[in-house]
């Protein structure tokens, strides 16, 4: 048994994190822990303090008590509006505080789109257009070339969280450019577990999103690789037919 570990902030698309460890098929836990979120909103300040270290730290004893191997901080834009020396810095805070590797969604961005083997990637972002800039600033910082990117220009998680599979293939659709190699949702408050499937055949490519994208990451910390089909081209080798 590997057990997983995430801290997700508030409680927005928690739900998809049992439907992907139903989907994992293999001896793998995923056990979640709420952090605080102060304000809900995509405001550069709201988002930093959401991140906060000391808050994080404060949530990862019932991540210690589950005996988890690794843990991973659930959400993208908490990570990358630190930049990319900030978000390093806060893994560094999170793993020393936790006792265990440690990591975040935005770099799981970018360690998934290099296990894919994939060179440009479009965004298709929840956020307004200056938080969907530092997402696309910190893929350029992590060597990821960024062929186009979208902003929804959503306000807070709570919006987002509401949306079902027509809102998300929309935002996937609005993204999408034949100069992307993949397409990438980097919010964790989007329910997309169970709509991977099809938005990989609608768009006849990859697509990353962010819980996907998190739990692939507390897995590589754990040195585990498991063949998920219905998670996409990250947990699988088989390739995808263009429709």
């Amino acid at each position: 048994m590997t057990a997983l570990g995430f801290l997700y902030p508030g409680h927005f698309a928690e739900d998809d994190y049992p439907r992907i460890e139903q989907l994992l098929g293999s001896d793998i836990r995923v056990d979640l822990v709420h952090t605080g979120i102060g304000e809900d909103a995509y405001r550069l300040e709201a988002l930093r303090g959401t991140g906060a270290v000391d808050q994080l730290a404060r949530s990862v004893e019932g991540l210690r008590l589950s005996g988890a191997e690794a843990v991973v901080w659930a959400s993208t834009s908490g990570s990358f509006v630190h930049g990319w020396e900030g978000a390093h810095e806060q893994v560094r805070a999170l793993a020393r505080a936790v006792g265990m590797p440690a990591s975040a969604t935005s770099f799981g961005f970018v360690h998934a789109v290099r296990e894919i083997g994939v060179r440009r990637v479009a965004v298709a972002a929840t956020y307004p257009e200056d938080v969907t800039a530092l997402f696309a600033d910190f893929l350029r910082a992590g060597e990821v070339e960024v062929a186009a990117a979208h902003s929804a220009g959503s306000r807070s998680a709570e919006q987002v969280a509401s949306w079902g599979e027509p809102e998300i293939l929309a935002l996937a659709r609005a993204a999408d450019t034949p100069r992307a190699d993949a397409v990438l949702l980097p919010d964790t408050a989007l329910h997309t577990a169970s709509h991977i499937a099809a938005l990989e055949k609608d768009l006849g490519k990859p697509v990353l999103t962010a819980n996907q994208v998190t739990v692939w990451e507390a897995l590589r910390l754990t040195d585990r690789r498991v063949n998920a089909p219905g998670l996409g081209a990250l947990f699988s080798r088989e390739p995808i037919v263009q429709v």
